[in-house]
C-alpha cells in the first residue's frame, strides 16, 4: 500500500509539475503584458510535435533537437506574437475583450495548422525528455519559478516589469522600454509553453486537439494564484497533481461511483469550475466592443444565402448528409448571436448547452416521448441551465466571464459528454415524417427561420435596444434605469435554448450522440467565426455555418480552424467581413451620420477638462442615446454618463 501511495505520488508530481509550468508562464505573460494567453497550450502542442518532428522523422538526436525547440523556435513563436499580433493592438488602443479575441484566434489558428500539417490522428512515440523520473522535473519547475521570482524581485528588468504592469503610460514617460519588457514576457511564456509541451507529450495523448485542451483545463493554478503569485500557482499544481494521482484508487460502488471516479480523474477542471465562478474574477470589466458590430444588412446578401440555403433542396439530390448540418450549427451560433452580438458578454461554452441539448433530446425520445416532444422538452430543460453561466455574469465581465463559461464548457465535456454512464447506448431518431433527409433539411430550415425571426424581434424591441445598451456601456445603462442583471440573464438563458434545439437537431442529423461534435476547442472556433464575421448580424450564424462545415468536409481538416482563427488574430485592425461587404447605402448614411455628428461637435459646449471638441467627430458612445440595428434611438442609454 505504501509503495502504491508512493508511486501514485510521483506521477502526481510529474502532472503537477507541467501544471506548474504553465500557471509559471501564463502569470509572468499575463504581468508584463496584461494578455491572459489561452494560446499557451497550442503553443505547448506546436513545440511538441516541432519536437517530434525532428528526433522521430528526421533522426536529430534528443540534446540539440530539444534545444532549438526551447530556446530558439518557442521564444520565436512568442515574439512573433508579440510582434505581429498583440503589440499593433495595444498601439491601435484595443481594449482586453478585443485581445482576448486575438488570444483565442491564436489558439484555434495554431491548431488549425497543426492539424493540416501533422495530421488530426494521435501520436504515442514522442520523445522523453526528462526520463521517467518526475524529481527531476519537480526540481526543475521549482528552481525555474525560485528564478523567475528572485528577477522580478531584486533586478532592474523585475522594477521594470511591475512599473509596466502598475501603469504602462507612466512607465514610458519615465523611460522604460515597454515594448521590450511585453517582448520578453512573450518569449519566457512561450519558453514555458514549449517546456510544458515537451513534458507532457510522452504521457498524454499527442494530437492537435488533446494536449491544448489539456493546458486550457490547468489554467485552474493560475486563476487560483489571481494571476499574481508564483508561490501558489506552483504549490497549487503540484497538490492538485498528487491529489488527482491518488484520487484514482477510489472505486466507489452505487450510482454515484463513476460520477466520483470521473471527479477524480479530472481535479484540475473541478479547481478550474470552482476557481472561474466562485473566486473573485480576474480581469476588466469590458464586453465586446462595438466595433463587431454592423448596420442593416444589405437584402442582397439575405437573398443570396436564401437562395444558397434552398439549393439543396432542389439539386442537392436524396444524400444531404453534410447540408443537413448547416442549420443545426446555424442555430447554436444564432445562440451567440443573443449572448455575445447583442448583449456584448463573451461566451466560450457554448458547446455545453448545445451538447446537453442533443443528450436530453435522446434521453427522452428512449423515454417513450416522439422526437419533436422530445426536442422542446429538451430545449425547455437545457434553457435554464443557461443561468449557470448567466448568474456569474452579473457581476463578473471580460476576462473572468470569458474564463467562467469557458469551464462550465470543459466541465459539461469532461463529466458528462465523455462519461460513458452518460452516453452509452443513446441514440437519436429523426421525427416521423422527417426521416430522408430532404425533408429533415426542410424542418431544419423553418425552425432556423421562426428562430431568426425571434430574434430579429428581440433586437428591434425595447429589450433589445436595452441590450444594445448594456452592450455599449454597461455603467451609463445601469445609471440609466436599465436592469442590467435581469437582461444579463434573459440573454444567457435565450442563447442556452438556442443552442440546445441547434445541438438536437444536429445529432437527430446524424441520428447518434458524438461527444466530439461538441468539444470546448469547438466553442473556441464558433465563437472566434462569429467576431470576425460581425457578432450582430442575423447573416453571420447562417455564413459561419456553412463556411465551418463547408471547408472542414471539403478540405483537408483544420483549414477552416486556421482560417477563422488567422482572421481571429487581425480583430480590431480589420473590420467584421460582413460589415465590410456592406451596401454603399450604408456607407454614405454612415458618412452623413458623421458629418451630421461634426456639425453638431462644432456646437457643443466645451468639455469637463476645458478642451474643445474636434470638428467633424462624432460625440463618444457614451454621450449618444444608444440605437438598435435599425438606427432607431434607444431611451435606454440616453443619460449613460463618460466614464
Amino acid at each position: 500500500m505504501a509503495s502504491l501511495t508512493y508511486d501514485l505520488a510521483l506521477a502526481g508530481l510529474a502532472v503537477g509539475s507541467a501544471a506548474a509550468l504553465t500557471g509559471i508562464g501564463l502569470i509572468v505573460t499575463y504581468r508584463a503584458t496584461g494578455v491572459l494567453n489561452l494560446a499557451h497550450g497550442a503553443i505547448a502542442m506546436v513545440c511538441a510535435y516541432v519536437l517530434r518532428q525532428l528526433v522521430v522523422e528526421w533522426g536529430w538526436p534528443l540534446p540539440p533537437a530539444a534545444l532549438l525547440t526551447l530556446l530558439l523556435i518557442a521564444p520565436a513563436i512568442g515574439l512573433a506574437l508579440d510582434r505581429l499580433v498583440f503589440r499593433p493592438l495595444a498601439l491601435a488602443g484595443s481594449n482586453p475583450a478585443q485581445t482576448l479575441v486575438a488570444s483565442i484566434g491564436v489558439f484555434v489558428l495554431l491548431v488549425g495548422a497543426a492539424a493540416l500539417i501533422w495530421g488530426s490522428g494521435a501520436r504515442s512515440d514522442a520523445p522523453v525528455l526528462l526520463g521517467d523520473e518526475p524529481w527531476a522535473q519537480t526540481a526543475a519547475v521549482v528552481a525555474l519559478a525560485c528564478l523567475v521570482g528572485a528577477v522580478t524581485r531584486w533586478t532592474r528588468f523585475g522594477r521594470e516589469l511591475r512599473a509596466v504592469v502598475d501603469n504602462r503610460p507612466l512607465a514610458m514617460v519615465a523611460g522604460i522600454a515597454a515594448d521590450r519588457v511585453s517582448a520578453a514576457g512573450w518569449a519566457f511564456g512561450s519558453f514555458t509553453a514549449g517546456l510544458t509541451g515537451v513534458l507532457l507529450a510522452p504521457y498524454v495523448r499527442l494530437d492537435p486537439y488533446g494536449m491544448p485542451l489539456l493546458v486550457v483545463e490547468v489554467i485552474a493554478v493560475a486563476v487560483v494564484a489571481r494571476m499574481r503569485s508564483l508561490p501558489v500557482a506552483v504549490l497549487t499544481a503540484l497538490a492538485l497533481g498528487v491529489a488527482q494521482a491518488q484520487l484514482t484508487r477510489l472505486h466507489p460502488e452505487g450510482w454515484a461511483g463513476p460520477l466520483v471516479q470521473a471527479v477524480g480523474a479530472n481535479l484540475f477542471v473541478v479547481a478550474l469550475l470552482v476557481a472561474a465562478l466562485l473566486l473573485p474574477g480576474v480581469g476588466g470589466e469590458d464586453t465586446l466592443p462595438p466595433t463587431t458590430t454592423g448596420g442593416r444588412t444589405p437584402p442582397g446578401l439575405w437573398l443570396t444565402a436564401a437562395v444558397l440555403l434552398l439549393l439543396p433542396l432542389g439539386f442537392g439530390g436524396t444524400d444531404l448528409t453534410t447540408a443537413v448540418q448547416v442549420p443545426a450549427l446555424a442555430l447554436i451560433l444564432l445562440s451567440l448571436v443573443v449572448v455575445s452580438g447583442r448583449a456584448g458578454q463573451i461566451a466560450l461554452g457554448q458547446t455545453a448547452y448545445a451538447g446537453l441539448g442533443a443528450l436530453f433530446t435522446g434521453l427522452l425520445a428512449g423515454a417513450g416521448l416522439p422526437g419533436p416532444a422530445a426536442l422542446g422538452a429538451a430545449v425547455l430543460c437545457v434553457a435554464p441551465l443557461g443561468l449557470v453561466t448567466g448568474w456569474p455574469a452579473i457581476r463578473r465581465h471580460g476576462l473572468a466571464l470569458a474564463l467562467a463559461s469557458l469551464a462550465v464548457g470543459v466541465a459539461v465535456s469532461r463529466f458528462v459528454f465523455a462519461q460513458p454512464y452518460a452516453t452509452a447506448g443513446l441514440a437519436l431518431h429523426r421525427p416521423a415524417g422527417f426521416l430522408d433527409d430532404r425533408a429533415y433539411y426542410a424542418l431544419e430550415l423553418v425552425l432556423l427561420a421562426a428562430a431568426l425571426v425571434l430574434v430579429a424581434a428581440l433586437r428591434r424591441g425595447r429589450a433589445g435596444r436595452a441590450l444594445a445598451a448594456l452592450r455599449d456601456h454597461e455603467p451609463g445603462a445601469e445609471a440609466a434605469g436599465v436592469r442590467v442583471a435581469g437582461l444579463k440573464l434573459l440573454a444567457f438563458v435565450l442563447g442556452a435554448a438556442l443552442a440546445a434545439l441547434g445541438g438536437g437537431l444536429l445529432s437527430m442529423g446524424g441520428r447518434a450522440f458524438d461527444p466530439d461534435a461538441y468539444d470546448p476547442i469547438r466553442g473556441l472556433i464558433w465563437f472566434a467565426a462569429l467576431v470576425v464575421l460581425g457578432a450582430d448580424s442575423l447573416l453571420t450564424p447562417l455564413v459561419a455555418a456553412a463556411l465551418l462545415i463547408t471547408l472542414d468536409t471539403g478540405t483537408h481538416a483544420g483549414v477552416a480552424a486556421a482560417a477563422i482563427g488567422l482572421l481571429a488574430t487581425l480583430v480590431g485592425r480589420v473590420p467584421p467581413l460582413l460589415r465590410a461587404l456592406g451596401s454603399r447605402r450604408g456607407t454614405e448614411a454612415e458618412g452623413r451620420g458623421n458629418a451630421a455628428g461634426g456639425a453638431a461637435g462644432a456646437q457643443r459646449p466645451a468639455a469637463a477638462d476645458g478642451s474643445a471638441p474636434r470638428p467633424g467627430r462624432p460625440a463618444p458612445l457614451s454621450a449618444h442615446r444608444t440605437g438598435d440595428a435599425g438606427g432607431r434611438p434607444g431611451r435606454a442609454a440616453g443619460r449613460a454618463h463618460p466614464h
